[in-house]
């Protein structure tokens, strides 16, 4: 059975820094991905990592935010730098799967951005 678990959310301040970490299990991937979405919104695509560590990133987070991941752990991380509030919404990861072809998600960690 394929799981993602999303943790590490939380409220901060603004400036602040946190790292959300995805655990996956129960397949073999190849492209993780952080997209958020924010009450009233679409969600959005934050950063985006493939299994030859190419990354890519929302111009919006681009010096701020950095996508990471573990293979031995099939763990992936968004450290996340210089919050604003702007930042504010529900962190999903992703992750594709060699095995099933398909696309899988997590459930989301709040991450609120307030003095």
């Amino acid at each position: 059975q394929v799981q993602l678990v999303e943790s590490g959310g939380g409220l901060v301040q603004p400036g602040g820094s946190l790292r959300l970490s995805c655990a996956a299990s129960g397949s073999i991937f190849s492209i993780y991905g952080w997209y958020r979405q924010a009450p009233g919104k679409q969600r959005e695509l934050v950063a985006r990592i493939t299994s030859e560590d190419s990354t890519n990133y929302a111009d919006s987070v681009k010096g701020r935010f950095t996508i990471s991941r573990d293979s031995a752990k099939n763990t992936v991380y968004l450290r996340m730098n210089s919050l604003k509030p702007e930042d504010t919404a529900v962190y999903y990861c992703n992750a594709f799967s060699v095995i099933t072809r398909r696309l899988y998600w997590g459930q989301g960690t709040q991450v609120t951005v307030s003095s």
